[in-house]
């Protein structure tokens, strides 16, 4: 089977929306489709599955989709949207056998193969359990499970998803994305899924496409498309891109630089920090009105999400590892620009140790330090005593020592 786009074309009445996009899927393959709001993504799904009629091309396995009937095209590409809104109380049972309408003839009652053939889907969904409950009585991951069966029972050569994973939690996120990837393994089906999230698409995608203003902006494996300088063009945020530990495809951390910089016309000081120690000091510091920086934060840290949330430049690092050299860099090249750092009251262990390195490189261009020591080193010191050592040469470079955050501002602000 291979799905063929050729110069698709796509307007709504004056906007064109999509503009000239062209590209091929083998079976088997899974390809994520990424892009900003209103770049195309989900009028694309619609003009392959032809509920939309674009200009242009589009070929399954060599054959025009306009030479077939609405019925055959049923049959060759099913269809999962965002979100299904079911109007009556069918039970899951009745909804997944509407996908074997295409199969059936004009009133014609189901036959013993139109019940295997949903058994199986539900089987390969897992929701045999749930057969007989009401769709409406269903959690939001179930639900889009029984669309999916829905889609399956429909036999389709491929399979189109518009941000399947929408409004689920995380374990429901990767459980209906691990079902999805293994049904395009086993089965041989395509897979063409819209992502918002690009760490999703990167995780899931054998080839990726990212859209922008309705063309295809760059297209391959995650390695090509995933880059800093796509996503800085594309989303106009930065972004640090690195391997996952596990999976070793590309992992975007991204981060957005302040937009009230004319608000904050004080000094800039990058806050070192960690464990939820930093939240308030970075809030203190944004509410006397002076600009604010900070990493090498986890992305799942608090602290990081907090940089985030004040919309402050922050440098994150993937999950249970040690900041890598790029990390590191990105750090200095923050501190370098800061008119003072701030190393708060957090534990450090191997991981993070390269966080009170990046302090002397300040003093070295004589940036004021600032150590926050509310407890005693030892007891936050889990990097058997080089905290201590550290602490001492930065000390007698002249780093500055205070018992609290408040005393940290006054050093700030003299």
């Amino acid at each position: 089977m291979l799905l063929k786009i050729a110069d698709l074309s796509f307007s709504y009445q004056s906007s064109k929306i999509l503009d000239g996009v062209t590209f091929e899927v083998k079976s088997g393959e899974f390809l994520g489709v990424m892009g900003p709001n209103g770049s195309g993504k989900t009028t694309l799904l619609r003009c392959i599955s032809y509920v939309l009629s674009p200009r242009g091309t589009v070929l399954i396995d060599g054959r025009d989709i306009e030479e077939l009937s609405k019925k055959e095209i049923a049959k060759k590409i099913g269809f999962v949207p965002q979100t299904s809104n079911i109007d009556f109380e069918f039970m899951v049972s009745e909804l997944v056998l509407m996908g074997r309408t295409p199969h059936m003839g004009r009133f014609k009652s189901e036959s013993t193969y139109d019940f295997e053939i949903v058994e199986k889907a539900m089987k390969l969904t897992n929701i045999q359990h749930l057969s007989e409950r009401a769709f409406d009585e269903l959690s939001g991951g179930e639900k889009q499970r029984v669309i999916i069966a829905r889609a399956l029972a429909q036999e389709p050569k491929i399979l189109l998803l518009d941000e399947p994973t929408v409004h689920l939690d995380i374990r429901c996120q990767l459980e209906i994305l691990n079902l999805v990837k293994n049904l395009c393994e086993q089965e041989r089906i395509i897979v063409i899924s819209v992502f918002h999230d690009l760490n999703l698409a990167s995780q899931y995608s054998d080839k990726l496409i990212l859209l922008n203003r309705g063309r295809i902006f760059s297209e391959g494996f995650p390695d090509k498309v995933l880059t800093s300088e796509n996503i800085r063009r594309i989303y106009q945020i930065e972004a640090i891109i690195k391997r996952h530990p596990i999976t070793n495809v590309p992992y975007v951390i991204p981060f957005l630089y302040a937009k009230n910089d004319k608000k904050m016309k004080g000094p800039t000081v990058h806050v070192i920090c960690g464990g939820g120690s930093g939240t308030p000091a970075m809030k203190l510091l944004l509410d006397n009105g002076l600009k604010v920086t900070c990493g090498v934060l986890d992305v799942l840290d608090s602290d990081f999400e907090a940089a985030r949330n004040f919309k402050i430049p922050v440098v994150g690092e993937i999950p249970f590892s040690q900041i890598t050299n790029e990390s590191n860099k990105a750090n200095i090249d923050l501190i370098k620009k800061a008119d003072f750092v701030i190393i708060t009251d957090f534990p450090v262990g191997p991981g993070n140790l390269k966080n009170i390195e990046a302090a002397e490189v300040a003093l070295d261009f004589k940036i004021p330090v600032i150590i926050i020591e509310s407890s005693p080193v030892y007891q936050r010191d889990f990097t058997q005593k080089n905290l201590e050592e550290y602490f001492k040469r930065l000390k007698e470079k002249g780093a500055i020592f205070v018992e609290n955050l408040e005393s940290a501002l006054k050093e700030v602000l003299i």
